[in-house]
């Protein structure tokens, strides 16, 4: 038999339940368990609320993730259902099918699977579960293991809620927290909240709901405005940070005391590999920074941060930024006695820098002559933007034919050329029609060069 037959009976049962939502309810008790996967992939891309309300309530499975599952905005309302269905309570009747689920994932993660492989049915286990919290699945069933074989009759059980927060002030925001805190009150506390990424579009504004999460669990944390002072209050609730970004976060001094605790808080995070601090005055206080950090970052990005010429000396030199795949100094301007600094940076992440950014640098024609050399050993870069820099169309043409021979390249955001404007950089002053023709040269160099795989855009506004 065609080993496609029995995939396609498979669809036909599953789309069969969806064209019945009540019968499909009904039906849950007693389907096998190898069709609530497919079943419940199907009827969340279909916006079945009903249906997804009634398969949490009686989810045969450990755990469930929205993995790889695609969430736009009109899944709110389906993720909302979920929560809301979501049994923290035993079940007072005697239904056949009592549910299992004690892990509700609602992030979504790239490779995740809706359920993880069952290595035993006595003690389950999902692979992405709290490690952290001590209020997780994991630490909580342990401490009840060793002291009580019998913890599985407890009530209520332990379970976990697994999400994503971005604290931006809308109101669909807010809907989502406040059922979350209710479901939290409804389980007498024995629902835990792992939120692991954390977004904070404006700190001040949800101080009430820091104060609930627990902060051991977030390993991103994003705040957009704050003071130093409340963000080292919530940095010293956490231990696992794995990437930090702020932005256009207030603070009265480098040598301030709330300064020094910012540091002290870097000190301890261990698994730091991403740091952002967008529009943070470090002038001369780089190294301060980045000797209380772990060698090896991954990602840096500086943009706003009014660097010197002191701290371009010293990133050159720093075994923190040894291993950089993201690097963004963009907004930061490089004189002359800086480049020396920039080049020898570029040779050292020669080997493993993949994204980099130096839009709005004040990078002159003589200023990029040099940085080409050390730019094009940069074997493995994909992306680079150098927008918003003053450069003549003579040196962007000889900038693309040193790039493109770099054939892991394949997205540069360019400077529109001084001749393109009246008064440059004023973009009121752009002429278009001149635009227009640098655009149709650079197309027509990447056809010579054979590389139509390589995309080169620039900012117009």
């Amino acid at each position: 038999m065609d080993a496609a037959v029995p995939n396609k009976l498979l669809d036909l049962a599953v789309q069969s339940l969806l064209s019945n939502e009540s019968a499909a309810i009904q039906a849950l008790e007693d389907i096998p368990r190898e069709l609530f996967v497919p079943l419940f992939i199907a009827a969340f891309k279909g916006g079945h609320r009903s249906i997804l309300s009634a398969m949490v309530k009686v989810w045969p499975f450990y755990c469930l993730h929205i993995g790889s599952l695609s969430i736009q905005e009109a899944h709110h309302e389906l993720l909302k259902a979920m929560i809301e269905y979501l049994p923290v309570c035993p079940a007072q009747n005697s239904a056949p099918r009592r549910p299992k689920l004690r892990i509700l994932d609602l992030r979504q993660v790239t490779g995740c699977r809706i359920t993880c492989p069952e290595v035993s049915t006595r003690s389950p286990f999902c692979f992405h579960c709290c490690a952290y919290s001590d209020r997780s699945i994991t630490k909580i069933e342990g401490h009840l293991c060793l002291g009580n074989s019998g913890f599985e009759t407890q009530s209520p059980r332990p379970m976990e809620l697994l999400v994503e927060l971005f604290l931006d002030g809308s109101l669909v925001q807010k809907e989502f927290l406040d059922l979350i805190m209710g479901k939290v009150e409804e389980s007498s506390g024995s629902l835990h909240v792992c939120c692991r990424d954390l977004q904070v579009d404006k700190l001040c504004n949800y101080k009430c709901i820091l104060k609930f999460l627990d902060l051991k669990c977030v390993d991103q944390f994003s705040v957009g405005k704050g003071s130093l002072s409340y963000i080292n209050n919530i940095l010293s609730r956490m231990a696992h940070l794995q990437s930090l970004s702020l932005f256009k976060v207030s603070f009265r001094s480098q040598r301030g005391k709330v300064f020094k605790n910012f540091l002290s808080h870097l000190q301890r995070m261990e698994n730091l590999n991403e740091l952002n601090l967008a529009s943070f005055n470090l002038k001369n206080r780089l190294d301060k920074v980045l000797r209380f950090i772990p060698p090896g970052l991954d990602f840096l990005y500086l943009p706003f941060c009014n660097l010197s010429s002191r701290d371009y000396q010293f990133l050159s030199q720093s075994p923190q930024a040894t291993h950089l795949r993201f690097l963004n100094l963009s907004n930061n301007t490089m004189q002359w006695n800086d480049l020396e600094p920039i080049c020898t940076l570029l040779v050292n992440l020669s080997g493993t820098l993949l994204h980099l950014e130096l839009n709005n640098c004040f990078i002159i024609d003589s200023a990029i002559s040099v940085l080409i050399p050390s730019l094009i050993r940069c074997t493995h870069l994909r992306v680079l933007g150098f927008a918003s820099n003053p450069i003549t169309m003579p040196i962007l043409v000889n900038i693309m034919n040193n790039l493109t021979p770099l054939m892991e390249l394949k997205y540069v955001i360019y400077p529109i050329p001084v001749h393109c404007f009246d008064d440059w950089p004023f973009q009121g002053s752009l002429d278009r029609r001149k635009l227009a023709i640098v655009q149709l040269q650079l197309k027509r160099m990447l056809e010579l060069a054979q590389r139509n795989d390589m995309t080169w855009i620039t900012y117009t506004e």
